[in-house]
C-alpha cells in the first residue's frame, strides 16, 4: 500500500488531488457548516472567477517560451468594467449582446498579446506587464470609481437550481471546459503542448510555431472573458481594481496543477483543482483567524513549493527507464 502510494504521489495531477482531499477535509473540521444549505452556491460563485482565471492562465503558459500571461486579471477586471460602465448605460446590458461582446473584448486583447509575443517576438513577460498596465488604465479611464448595479442576468447565475444543488454559475466553467475540449479535438491542444515542449521540433516537423502561439494567447484571452462575466456576477457591481488580484492567484493555480511554468507539459484539469485548493487554503486561514494580510505571502509560498515540487516530479519521469514511464 505504501509503494502503490509514493508511485500515486509520482504523478503531479495525483498530488494536487491528494492535497485537495485533504484541504476539504480540514475544512469540514474546522467549518461543519461549510457545505451546509445554500453555502454551495456561495462558494461556487466565490470560487468561479479564480477557476477561469486559471484556466485563462494555461495557454500562454502551455505555448512555452516564458509565457507567463500577467494581464489575465486586469483583463477580466476591464470587462467586468465594461458591462456595468459601458453595455449596461447604453442598453446593451442583456446577456445575449453583453456575453459575446465580453468574450470577443477578451479574445481580441489576447490576440494583440499573441501578436507581439509570436509576430513581433518581444518576451511575453514584458508584453503582459505592458498589457496589464493599459487594462488597469483604462479600467479607471471607464470607471475611475466602483459603482453599483449590473445586468439581471448576473444576478440570476448567481443563484442555484435543482433545489440548491447546482449553482448555475457553473455554467461558465463548463463553457471553458466545452471551448478547451474542441480545441483538443480539433488539435489545437497538442500542438500548443508541442511548441511549448520545443518549438524547433515542432517547427522542423511542420507546424506554424507562431500561428500556434498566437492561438494560444487568443484563447486565453476568451477565458479571460468568460472569468470577466464570472467576477461580475460575484460583485454585482463595477470595479476598476477587483481584477487585479486574481493574476498572481491564476499563475499559482497553474503551478500547484502540476503545470510546468516553463511550457509544453500540462492541462486544464490540474489547474482547476489548483484555484480550489488555493480557495480552501484561504477558506482555512480564515477559519484560524489568521490576517488577511498573509494571504499574499501564503501564496508566494505556494507558487515556490509547486515549482520545486514539478521540477522533482518532471526529473523523475525524464529519468525513469522507458519501459515504465507508461506505468
Amino acid at each position: 500500500m505504501i509503494a502503490a502510494l509514493r508511485r500515486s504521489v509520482r504523478s503531479p495531477l495525483s498530488v494536487v488531488v491528494l492535497l485537495l482531499a485533504v484541504l476539504l477535509i480540514a475544512n469540514l473540521i474546522l467549518t461543519p457548516s461549510m457545505l451546509a444549505g445554500n453555502r454551495l452556491s456561495s462558494i461556487a460563485t466565490l470560487l468561479v472567477p479564480s477557476v477561469l482565471a486559471a484556466m485563462a492562465s494555461v495557454p500562454s503558459i502551455l505555448s512555452g517560451g516564458g509565457g507567463l500571461d500577467l494581464s489575465v486579471g486586469p483583463l477580466l477586471g476591464f470587462v467586468n468594467v465594461v458591462i456595468v460602465g459601458v453595455l449596461l448605460p447604453v442598453g446593451l446590458g442583456a446577456g445575449i449582446v453583453a456575453i459575446p461582446l465580453c468574450l470577443a473584448i477578451g479574445a481580441a486583447f489576447g490576440a494583440i498579446n499573441g501578436v507581439l509575443v509570436a509576430y513581433v517576438r518581444l518576451q511575453p513577460v514584458v508584453v503582459t506587464l505592458g498589457s496589464y498596465l493599459v487594462l488597469s488604465g483604462l479600467a479607471l479611464i471607464v470607471m475611475p470609481q466602483p459603482v453599483g448595479g449590473a445586468p439581471v442576468w448576473t444576478a440570476s447565475l448567481a443563484g442555484s437550481a435543482l433545489g440548491g444543488f447546482v449553482p448555475l454559475v457553473l455554467i461558465l466553467v463548463a463553457a471553458g471546459i466545452a471551448i478547451w475540449l474542441i480545441a483538443a479535438k480539433v488539435g489545437l491542444v497538442g500542438l500548443i503542448a508541442a511548441v511549448g515542449s520545443d518549438d524547433r521540433a515542432a517547427y522542423t516537423a511542420g507546424v506554424d510555431v507562431r500561428l500556434v502561439r498566437f492561438a494560444a494567447y487568443t484563447l486565453g484571452g476568451l477565458f479571460a472573458g468568460l472569468a470577466g462575466i464570472a467576477l461580475t456576477v460575484l460583485i454585482n457591481s463595477g470595479d476598476p481594481t477587483a481584477g487585479r488580484q486574481y493574476t498572481l492567484m491564476a499563475i499559482v493555480a497553474v503551478a500547484l496543477g502540476g503545470n510546468a511554468l516553463a511550457g509544453g507539459r500540462g492541462g486544464m484539469l490540474g489547474p482547476i483543482l489548483g484555484a480550489i485548493c488555493l480557495y480552501l487554503i484561504q477558506s482555512m486561514l480564515s477559519a484560524l483567524n489568521v490576517p488577511s494580510l498573509w494571504i499574499q505571502v501564503v501564496y508566494g509560498a505556494v507558487l515556490v513549493v509547486a515549482v520545486c515540487m514539478n521540477s522533482s516530479i518532471a526529473l523523475r519521469l525524464l529519468t525513469r527507464p522507458a519501459g515504465r514511464r507508461l506505468a
